[in-house]
């Protein structure tokens, strides 16, 4: 089959498109002919060995994993022995972070816990655009602990898991205030946001007419030391907690923090009923994917060199053509 390669860290260049052997599904697993795969920040962090934490479970030297990719969608081409709840040629998605990664490649051999039926009515391309941003949303936001009538805000609005954050918020029934920059104010206003401010010209932080409920500020993606300066600054006159996938957070979140408002780092966890909670709003119309690009298998390194810079909106997918 046909795989994204790579035999060492470092920047997208080690990236190689090259024929692997199709792995068997063991006990337990499925092997799914993958269909469509998406490109997510943990794509380079993983390719690069950074921050350095990374590298003691991937590998001090060398990494442990040849093909990265944790986001798919496919249909079922086997199972192995003791697989209940799915059989060929049904059509699913997930999400392979705990499971050895191998989503930019032809097939990939999963357990079938990581994976769930794939929402009806949207493509592969689509479906692979929701796990690990959608996952990482929805949890975080859970941690937050919101409910209805609740004033959320979300920075980095317009990125993967920033637009779904905007939308399962809204879905739970809060009011959002978005910030992202202009160029991409129109897509997070189409994605149900309430207010939407220009993280370039509005000061959220300053402002009289946005105050946030204790515990309801959401952070996605890495927006520098600036922007979590700014956010401290929100948090002293809103009560609002920002928590989010920054490594900011994981590094500096117990010096940031003060009184009741904490600092943290999420790290998302891929469990089946999650991705069945998505998979259930998405077919009630509640939440959408994003896409702002689309990529071959062989385009991968442009997918993450373009995630690695740090201006997606919303999601890049892979399309994964039969050879």
């Amino acid at each position: 089959m046909k795989a994204i390669v790579r035999d060492t860290y470092g920047p997208p260049e080690v990236l190689r498109l090259d024929e692997v052997q199709r792995p068997a599904p063991g006990a337990g697993e499925v092997l799914v002919r993958v269909h469509a795969a998406s490109a997510n920040a943990g794509d380079w962090h993983l390719l690069r060995g950074t921050p350095f934490p990374f590298r003691l479970v991937e590998g001090l030297l060398r990494p442990k994993h040849r093909i990265i990719g944790t986001d798919i969608a496919g249909r079922v081409e086997a199972v192995g022995p003791h697989v209940s709840q799915f059989q060929p040629g049904d059509e699913v998605f997930g999400e392979l972070s705990r499971s050895g990664f191998g989503g930019y490649a032809e097939y990939v051999a999963v357990p079938e816990i990581r994976l769930a039926t794939k929402p009806t009515d949207i493509s592969f391309e689509e479906a692979a655009a929701v796990p690990t941003s959608g996952l990482t949303a929805l949890q975080g936001l859970r941690k937050g602990k919101i409910w209805k009538g609740q004033k959320v805000l979300v920075h980095g609005a317009a990125g993967g898991v920033g637009t779904f954050a905007v939308q399962l918020a809204k879905a739970f029934g809060t009011e959002v205030t978005a910030v992202c920059g202009r160029r991409s104010v129109d897509v997070v206003r189409s994605v149900g946001a309430d207010i939407v401010l220009d993280c370039m010209t509005d000061d959220f932080a300053q402002s009289d007419q946005v105050r946030f409920d204790p515990g309801r500020q959401w952070r996605s993606d890495d927006l520098g030391l600036q922007a979590w300066a700014e956010s401290e600054r929100c948090l002293r006159q809103c009560a609002a907690v920002p928590i989010g996938s920054c490594p900011h957070a994981l590094f500096l979140g117990p010096l940031l923090s003060f009184g009741d408002q904490k600092f943290g780092n999420l790290l998302m966890r891929p469990n089946q009923p999650d991705l069945v909670l998505l998979k259930d709003l998405i077919e009630r119309g509640k939440v959408r994917p994003v896409i702002e690009r689309r990529y071959t298998l062989g385009d991968v390194p442009d997918a993450v060199r373009h995630i690695e810079e740090g201006h997606a909106r919303g999601k890049l997918v892979i399309r994964v053509e039969p050879t």
